[in-house]
Parts: C-alpha cells; sequence; structure tokens
C-alpha cells in the first residue's frame, strides 16, 4: 500500500504532467488544475480557496519538477511560483482513478420482506446522543435504507430536538416546527384528520422538498392508526426493470403539485417529475402525493398513456409486496427520507382513544454534512 503513494516516474506532456506511480498506475495532471490547487491557493483557517484563476494564463506549465517520498515539488512560468504537493493528497485526487471507477448506487432497495428485519434499523434514543459511533450508524441507515426506528424517546412535547440538534438546524416550514399530527376541527391538511392517508410525500408543491422527516410519537391509544412506508425508490427500480416506456413517462414529463392552504396567503405550485433520476441514472427523489396533484395539462397525444403509467405506478406503491405496516407507540420516531421514502397510515378511531404525533422536518444536506465530518472526509 506504501508504493501507491510513492512516484516512480514523471513525464512532462503538453498540457499535463504524467505522473506514474510506484502501483503501476498512471495519473495525468493537468498544469492548470495543479496551479489550482496549489497548496498556497487556500486560506490557511477558513481551508477556503482565496487564489483567483483569472489572474494566470491559460497556458501556465510548470518549468522545473522534481520529487521525494513525500512531496511533489513545482516551480511555475509565472511568477517564479513554487508549488509543494503532499503525494497522500495528490494520488487521493487522482481524478484520472476517480473517472474509472464505476459509479455505485449509495442506496439499499427493499421490499415487505424488510419487515422481517426491522430490528436492524431499529436504534435507541439515548444510545444515539450518548454514544457516537451509533450516533453515526443511525445516519449511515436512514441514508442508506431512508428508514429508520429510534425507540423510547421522551414524550414530552418538543422533545425530538434533542436529536435533531446533534444533527444540524432542523427545516421550517408554515406548518411550524414540530407540527402536530393529530385530529382537529376544520384541519388544513389531510394528515390532521382521523382518515387513511395514501403513501405519499410531504410537500410536493416546494421547489425544494424537506429532505427527512421525523415523526415522533407522543401518544397512540386510538384504534387503528397503523403506519405505512414503502421504498419509492425500489417501486421505481421495479418499474425501470418490468416497463422502461412507463417508467420513461414519469421520469421526462413534468406534473404539477399545488398547495392553497386556507390558512396562508400564498398558493404554492410546481411542476416536477414524479421521478428524478440523476445523471448516474440513479434514483434522486420521488413526488407524490393525490392530495396535493395538480391538474395535468400533458400533450393531448400522451394523455392517456401518462395516466396508465402514473395509476400503475401509484398501484404498485401500495402493493403488499413493497409496503410495510407498523403502529408507532408512545417514544417512538418514526424517521425516513421524504424525498424516497413515502408514508401513510390507515383510519384510526378518534373517540377511541388519542393519537398524538410530532412533526419535524431537517435537510439531506445536514445529515450527509454530518457524516462527512464523522468520516473524516477530505476534499
Amino acid at each position: 500500500m506504501q508504493d501507491k503513494y510513492k512516484i516512480y516516474k514523471i513525464n512532462k506532456k503538453s498540457q499535463y504532467l504524467e505522473v506514474i506511480w510506484n502501483d503501476n498506475h498512471i495519473s495525468k495532471y493537468h498544469f492548470i488544475w495543479l496551479r489550482d490547487n496549489c497548496p498556497s491557493a487556500f486560506h490557511k483557517d477558513t481551508k477556503m480557496r482565496n487564489f483567483n484563476i483569472l489572474t494566470i494564463p491559460n497556458d501556465i506549465n510548470p518549468i522545473e519538477f522534481k520529487n521525494s517520498d513525500k512531496i511533489l515539488n513545482l516551480k511555475w512560468s509565472v511568477n517564479n511560483h513554487i508549488s509543494n504537493y503532499d503525494l497522500k493528497w495528490l494520488r487521493n485526487n487522482c481524478y484520472t482513478e476517480k473517472n474509472l471507477k464505476k459509479y455505485k448506487s449509495p442506496y439499499t432497495l427493499w421490499d415487505k420482506k424488510f419487515i422481517n428485519n426491522i430490528k436492524k434499523v431499529t436504534f435507541e434514543h439515548d444510545v444515539i446522543l450518548k454514544n457516537d459511533k451509533q450516533f453515526k450508524n443511525w445516519l449511515n441507515t436512514i441514508y442508506s435504507y431512508g428508514f429508520a426506528i429510534v425507540e423510547n424517546a421522551p414524550i414530552e412535547s418538543n422533545s425530538a430536538f434533542n436529536i435533531l440538534n446533534k444533527i444540524g438546524d432542523h427545516r421550517e416550514t408554515f406548518f411550524g416546527t414540530p407540527f402536530e399530527v393529530k385530529n382537529i376541527p376544520k384541519p388544513n391538511n389531510q394528515a390532521y384528520t382521523a382518515d387513511a392517508l395514501a403513501n405519499h410525500t410531504d410537500l410536493p408543491y416546494y421547489e425544494y422538498v424537506p429532505g427527512y422527516q421525523f415523526l415522533h410519537c407522543l401518544v397512540n391509544k386510538a384504534e387503528g392508526g397503523s403506519s405505512t412506508a414503502v421504498d419509492g425508490f425500489a417501486v421505481s427500480n421495479f418499474l425501470k426493470l418490468n416497463d422502461i416506456n412507463k417508467f420513461k413517462l414519469l421520469t421526462n414529463h413534468e406534473v404539477i403539485f399545488k398547495d392553497s392552504d386556507y390558512t396562508q396567503k400564498n398558493i404554492r405550485i410546481q411542476k416536477v417529475p414524479i421521478i428524478k433520476i440523476n445523471k448516474q441514472n440513479d434514483f434522486e427523489e420521488i413526488r407524490i402525493n393525490l392530495g396535493a396533484m395538480g391538474t395535468l395539462d400533458l400533450e393531448p397525444n400522451i394523455m392517456n398513456n401518462f395516466y396508465d403509467a402514473y395509476t400503475y405506478f401509484y398501484k404498485q406503491l401500495h402493493d403488499k409486496k413493497f409496503q410495510i405496516k407498523f403502529k408507532l407507540k408512545s417514544g417512538d420516531i418514526f424517521c425516513f427520507d421524504n424525498r424516497r421514502i413515502l408514508h401513510g397510515r390507515t383510519k384510526f378511531d378518534a373517540n377511541s382513544g388519542n393519537r398524538h404525533l410530532q412533526g419535524y422536518y431537517i435537510e439531506r444536506d445536514e445529515v450527509l454534512s454530518k457524516l462527512n465530518y464523522l468520516n473524516n472526509i477530505e476534499v
């Protein structure tokens, strides 16, 4: 492994240095990239780049270069500038090597059989707060599986802030934080009724949908009211593998989501695909919410085909082979990626007992940046 960070030979080409390492890997480092990443280009305290790329010509090149066991030393054609690169840093940031690696999805997809292993994603509240290893394990779980249950949390109002604050800042919305999930007179959202809720993602009418959601159960004594969850990425993958035409209809065409909350002086409208993929063709987000779906305005020649794809996908999102069902108890926190995991509930009898959950949102950025910190990621 040590040989990996030692240089065997360096060749100067017209636009880059060709570095041959002792493990026979060949790296290409373009001159302008090297100058832009000179260690002196970064502020010693903020670690932010304070070097202006416009102060050098595009044809800058090293007029001298030499290396030791740990350092590559370059003298530049402009201003006699000297750069010293740590060889370990240089190899770890080899973009030749990084671009040879095949993309691997960070997500573990799951279906109904997952309920048999739910203990795998179940954590103790106090252990997460006190044990950094378990805290990191919990964050890795909600990132990979998109879902976890935290047990034995306090049941006082607002107490889920204890665990959220350990991650970072929460996401505020017009519902407030926490928002109260219980049956109320004249509700401004279907969640605030005793009705069953079909599987859905929250707030699809926002330009940037909240990332992770935490539903903290304070009390659940009512008859009914079981929670449901389904991995939207797993169902999307099923659709992609079994009917690519339906998949393309849902990824290539935008639908309207809207919110006309009577308590607000805002009308929120977004046009977005139901399934969004990234440049690696991996899943990025799912937006689907029957209650917030607006009137479709697609081209007439695809309307029937789109509805066929949409209803088929929606049916799969409620199929027993994908959906899991469980009942939250007092002190449970249902944690999930709101841009991946659809959640819902069965109908409950509000006269049979109290059911009260408090909801919180926190961005994906907060979870990922905390994991980067805990993993000592360097870029």
